[in-house]
Order: C-alpha cells, then sequence, then structure tokens
C-alpha cells in the first residue's frame, strides 16, 4: 500500500488546525499516510483504531491518540464517533529539539488523559461559540497543552531506527515547509532544488518517493487549498484570487479548481451564497 503526504494548512483564526475528525459517520478508513505536524486526536464517543509503523493502538471514549511529527499512521474508524482533531505545527516545538532537530513523545507516558481531554473539549466549545476574545482563550488553552507535551511526554532517549526514519521524511517536510510560505510565488523546481543544495532530479525523486506525488502537483495542491479558502471567505473577483494565489491566469486557476472539486469557481462560490 502506498504511503501518502498529507497536506496540513492552520485554520484561518488561530495557529494550529482543529476540527471534528472526518470519519465521524463510521465506515471510514485513512489509509497510510504522514505529515510534519504532531497531531492529537481525542475520543469522545464511539471506537477508533490506529495503526502506527504497523502496530495496533485502539481507542476508546476519554483516551486520545498522540502521532509524533513523521510518523506513518493508518486509522480504522468502523463505528460513528465524536473524535476532536488538533494539529500542531512542528515549528511550535523549534526551541526543544535535540541536536538532529527532531521531538519525539512517548505515547506511554500520556497518563494525564484527562486534563488533555478536557482542555480539547473546552477549546473546541470555544472556538465554534466565537465569543469575543474566544482566540486568546484557545491559544490559551492549546499552549497549555503544548506545556504538557514538553514537559511530561518528551522522550529524549529515542531508538536510532526513529531517528533514522525521521531524518529521511524530515528532508521533505523542511522542503513543503518553506513551499507553504512560498506557494504564491514563481517556484519553480530548479530554483527549489538550489535552495536547499539539491540537483532538480534528485528533488523530483524525494517527492515521488516520500510524498507519491510530484513536485507540480503538490504546489498546485497547496495554491488550490489557499485559493479555494479566500474563495469561501472573500467577495475578491476569482482573477484577483487567482493571481494572489500563483496561478498564472484565472483560466488555469479555474481548471484546476473544476478538476478537485467538480465545479468551476465562479459556480461553487454561487452555491456558497445559495
Amino acid at each position: 500500500m502506498n504511503i501518502s503526504h498529507e497536506l496540513i494548512l492552520p485554520n484561518e483564526d488561530i495557529p494550529f488546525k482543529m476540527f471534528i475528525f472526518e470519519g465521524r459517520q463510521g465506515n471510514y478508513r485513512r489509509d497510510r499516510h504522514w505529515h510534519r505536524s504532531v497531531e492529537i486526536f481525542a475520543l469522545f464517543e464511539g471506537e477508533l483504531t490506529f495503526f502506527i509503523n504497523e502496530k495496533e493502538f485502539p481507542l476508546q471514549p476519554g483516551q486520545f491518540m498522540l502521532v509524533n511529527s513523521n510518523e506513518v499512521h493508518s486509522i480504522a474508524s468502523p463505528l460513528p464517533n465524536l473524535t476532536i482533531v488538533l494539529q500542531i505545527p512542528l515549528s511550535t516545538f523549534e526551541k526543544y529539539y535535540t541536536d538532529d532537530r527532531f521531538i519525539y513523545f512517548s505515547r506511554s507516558s500520556l497518563n494525564h488523559d484527562g486534563e488533555i481531554m478536557w482542555l480539547l473539549k473546552d477549546m473546541y466549545r470555544t472556538y465554534c461559540e466565537k465569543d469575543t476574545g474566544y482566540e486568546m482563550k484557545v491559544q490559551s488553552q492549546f499552549y497549555m497543552i503544548v506545556y504538557l507535551l514538553v514537559t511530561r511526554c518528551r522522550q529524549l532517549d529515542v531508538s536510532p531506527d526513529v531517528i533514522r526514519s525521521n531524518r529521511n521524511l524530515n528532508r521533505l517536510s523542511r522542503i513543503t515547509a518553506y513551499m507553504k510560505e512560498h506557494y504564491d510565488q514563481n517556484l519553480s523546481l530548479t530554483s527549489l532544488a538550489e535552495t536547499f543544495g539539491y540537483s532538480p532530479n534528485y528533488l523530483a525523486r524525494m517527492f515521488h518517493r516520500y510524498a507519491h506525488t510530484t513536485y507540480k502537483t503538490y504546489l498546485q495542491s497547496l495554491r488550490l487549498e489557499y485559493a479555494h479558502r479566500e474563495l469561501s471567505n472573500s467577495d475578491l473577483p476569482i482573477g484577483e484570487i487567482a493571481s494572489r494565489h500563483g496561478f498564472a491566469s484565472s483560466k488555469s486557476f479555474s481548471h484546476a479548481f473544476r478538476e478537485k472539486y467538480g465545479v468551476l469557481p465562479s459556480e461553487y462560490r454561487r452555491l456558497q451564497k445559495g
């Protein structure tokens, strides 16, 4: 089975991503994938089963699962469930990296489930209600979770196999992080390879081997994600949105948008307003 790289963008109004798990209806499986973010799944109802580096971890209500950066994992959700997902950018932990620019959290050390579960539940409730000052309260709870992870769960004695696997994937995840910052510019494969000291052919092979996609496809996915967000949340002309997010023309944007979402940007906006 292939291993894919997941593209993660933070919520628009907070510096991390938080949402209800997309497999909430049950009869769902997310195939093997990896990403740069540290991820927490907090299960409140139903059940989930995680497979991390081929090891099985069943999850019951009141428990959460932590997935480290660059860990290959899959998720089975046979039954309906209520799960809050928190995806934390790896750069949040930068001050606590090891010499390998690496941080690892032990799942066996997570014996404070109740505190983190409560924080996540209240964070999500506050975020949905969006009362005055909600961003400050949500971010204060977010950093409390980060504090608990760093002080209670960080593991300094990590096996060489884990470090080696992380190093292989981390090379590409550093590149994709750079692409997220510069996706709206003229970002060619050649210029990106020069920035990181690789040949274009070698960089293209990295995308194929570790992300199971091409550089061009990944860059277009980035541009589409950001453009889709702005299309949903603004009244800017479609041509301006295309230009702001790195597309050569509104025509190329419309073509890519229809390929991914099944409708033209103008139709999508009309449906959203309807």
